[in-house]
């Protein structure tokens, strides 16, 4: 990574996080944010300062890769990777539940807190629709176990590039 791709990236989580606050956070100095208070939907938790939040791509980088970003451009990669088109690309939650689900797919992992199965299941989809990824087998069965319980609401994706 680049220094100029390392400051974008810095910008994009700024960004991310000032979108999300709950409770505005202060800049200080070019790219440092302090205070402020974050809701983790994945383990619905509310945090205080941004020290232990992560900004996750809600569609991990390798997911993508392997499910037909490997085919895209550079500058294809690059706008996936700093999506901020559609808010739920990229979402700040706490480094915990960002680590334990690193590049998982959901038919190896599902965020801890009850109640958001059906937003995280959706959100999967409208994502992979978004950027036309594709949808293997197992996670194909592990989202229609999900969905399957879920109510039956409208969902909007737009088609990236």
């Amino acid at each position: 990574m680049t220094i100029s791709e390392t400051q974008e990236s810095a910008a994009i989580s700024n960004e991310v996080l000032i979108d999300e606050a709950v409770t505005d956070a202060e800049r200080t100095g070019r790219c440092t944010l302090t205070n402020g208070r974050w809701y983790s939907p994945y383990d619905d938790r509310y945090v205080e300062g941004p020290r232990t939040i992560d900004i996750d791509h809600f569609v991990p980088l390798a997911e993508s890769w392997d499910s037909g970003a490997s085919r895209w451009t550079p500058k294809e990669r690059q706008a996936y990777a700093n999506d901020l088109d559609d808010s739920r690309a990229l979402i700040a939650v706490t480094a915990v539940s960002n680590r334990s689900k690193a590049d998982k797919d959901p038919a190896q992992w599902v965020p801890p807190a009850a109640g958001y199965e059906c937003t995280y299941a959706t959100t999967w989809v409208t994502i992979k629709t978004r950027w036309q990824l594709a949808i293997d087998p197992a996670e194909a069965d592990a989202l229609a176990s999900t969905l399957n319980e879920c109510p039956n609401v409208p969902v909007r994706a737009e088609l990236a590039r």
